[in-house]
């Protein structure tokens, strides 16, 4: 049971981090927007009709600390996804396979996806001093977004940041097993006389 919540939360924060990537709501005026992977315009007033685009590689990212961003978010997010891979064949693997489920290196791949991603969300700040984000912001600058708005995919960005930090602080319950004991009564003595259980 503890196996299946830990592979549930692992996959929720996998998902979650998935789809922050793609928004392209990181930063946002009334008519642009921009993500990592991602930016769309639309018309005053029609942004249901927008036109999208995407960055398909490194090389068509316009900024250095752009780059750097891109890359330590999309290896945090391989680790939030390799972890929930983990955890998911944890959780399904029969207990006599993985007699020790609370340990190996899933709290380190968590951490490390955790840290991984902060560091993204730390440099990209940086990249709205790009030429990029000037045309977009007007006067943008590092980690000043001129009229340019925090959008709701940085915000999501943010907070699966937190929780991917905190889960791994929360160390899987510790099951102790307690020795059985088998009580024998005897009716000479009127006492109670404990005896360790013995191994089959």
């Amino acid at each position: 049971m503890v196996g299946s919540v830990w592979a549930a939360l692992g996959l929720s924060l996998t998902c979650i981090s998935a789809l922050s990537l793609i928004s392209p709501a990181w930063f946002q005026t009334t008519t642009f927007s921009f993500g990592v992977f991602t930016y769309c315009s639309w018309s005053q007033g029609d942004r249901w009709n927008q036109s999208c685009g995407t960055f398909r590689s490194l090389d068509n990212i316009p900024d250095f600390a752009w780059k750097v961003s891109a890359a330590m978010l999309l290896g945090g997010w391989l680790l939030l996804a390799f972890n929930a891979i983990l955890l998911l064949s944890w959780a399904l693997a029969p207990k006599r396979l993985c007699p020790r489920r609370g340990s190996g290196p899933m709290l380190g791949v968590q951490a490390a996806a955790a840290i991984a991603t902060i560091v993204g969300l730390l440099v990209f700040p940086i990249s709205l001093a790009s030429p990029f984000a000037k045309e977009a912001c007007l006067v943008s600058s590092m980690y000043c977004s001129g009229q340019c708005q925090l959008g709701w995919g940085y915000v999501t960005a943010i907070l699966n940041a937190v929780l991917a930090s905190l889960l791994p602080m929360i160390k899987w319950p510790h099951v102790t097993e307690v020795q059985q004991r088998t009580i024998l009564f005897s009716s000479d003595t009127q006492s109670i006389i404990l005896m360790p259980e013995m191994s089959k």
